[in-house]
């Protein structure tokens, strides 16, 4: 595959950029993401990752199921350009992901805070997006998935990777989803 960078040598993918919209559980940015997709669905530069995860497909999240094997295939072939763990299971962005780069596309992927410093070295821009909220409101939301027994919640709440570094946008979502998701959208506009 093709890669053209900025940098003579440098390997990562470019020349688009990789938005990554990280944050703890029930922060809401699978919600801020449709949202922005639905607000940016214009804009052909501006495409939206659909993740790869080892759980079942269900209505809460749009995302590629696969099993470990698979997975762990796609890994060893170098097929995914990110990929991480957390909370037990496997996500993985796919070659999409690094095709529409290479052309130039702006891709917004719901991410991992763990993965910021393999994707700042697998991609030439990264934009980071932060999106939290209290507590009470992450337990509330995440309870209200029904995917999760109280053990499985109270390790989701607990975990908290460092941040790699300033967000490019930070954002409290605990109002109205409309409002944080068009601080999104607007970010993404103004790429």
């Amino acid at each position: 595959m093709a890669q053209e960078t900025c940098v003579p040598g440098d390997r990562r993918l470019g020349p688009g950029v990789l938005v990554l919209v990280v944050g703890p559980s029930g922060a809401g940015k699978d919600t801020l993401i449709a949202h922005a997709r639905e607000r940016l669905a214009a804009r052909a530069n501006i495409r939206f990752a659909r993740r790869r995860i080892t759980r079942a497909a269900d209505a809460t999240e749009n995302h590629i199921a696969l099993d470990e094997d698979a997975f762990a295939a796609g890994v060893a072939d170098g097929r995914f350009p990110l990929h991480w763990r957390a909370n037990g299971l496997c996500y993985a962005l796919g070659e999409e992901v690094a095709q529409d780069i290479a052309a130039g596309h702006i891709v917004v992927a719901n991410g991992s805070r763990a993965a910021v410093p393999e994707a700042r070295g697998r991609f030439l821009h990264v934009r980071l997006v932060h999106v939290t909220a209290p507590p009470e409101v992450l337990a509330a939301r995440i309870t209200a998935r029904g995917r999760e027994g109280e053990a499985a919640l109270a390790q989701r709440l607990a975990r908290e990777p460092v941040l790699d570094g300033e967000p490019d946008l930070r954002i409290l979502n605990v109002g109205a989803p409309f409002e944080a998701g068009e601080r999104l959208a607007a970010f993404l506009r103004g790429l």
